[in-house]
């Protein structure tokens, strides 16, 4: 059966040491697949305006395309020339929810995130949402420094 680990990644040295952390535990365990995620804070209760609300999924998909070009292929690409398996995903949400919802929907065994960042992903989960990840999360989470 395929280890499975989910790494949530902020764009920044942080996100690449979570990731360095997963490659090497994935080296440990063998059969064993990284899937990269991330997540761009998004809120489905915010008031907008009408011209506002058309142009949201426009923006919603540059967002995801943009995210997969500069931060999530770039990992694959790192981990697939050193023999790991892997796949990416990006999602708009919250954090510490979307990331648990990775992991279950893809049967992850465990969830890797840095401790802390210049301004992305882990400053942001840090608080509150870092509290929330670990206390509700379906699988172990693994706070890298």
């Amino acid at each position: 059966m395929t280890t499975k680990l989910v790494v949530g990644l902020d764009g920044h040295e942080t996100g690449e040491r979570a990731l360095a952390y997963a490659q090497n535990l994935a080296g440990l365990i063998g059969d064993c697949e990284i899937l990269v995620a991330y997540v761009i804070e998004w809120s489905p209760y915010s008031f907008q305006t009408a011209e506002e609300n058309a142009q949201r999924h426009k923006r919603r998909e540059e967002e995801i395309s943009t995210a997969k070009e500069r931060i999530i292929n770039p990992a694959i690409k790192k981990l697939s020339d050193a023999g790991v398996k892997t796949q990416g995903v990006v999602r708009h949400g919250d954090v510490a929810t979307a990331l648990n919802d990775i992991s279950k929907e893809n049967g992850a065994q465990q969830i890797v995130v840095a401790r802390s960042s210049e301004g992305g992903f882990t400053k942001r989960i840090f608080g509150s949402a870092t509290s929330n990840l670990v206390m509700s999360a379906s699988v172990p989470v693994t706070v890298v420094a």
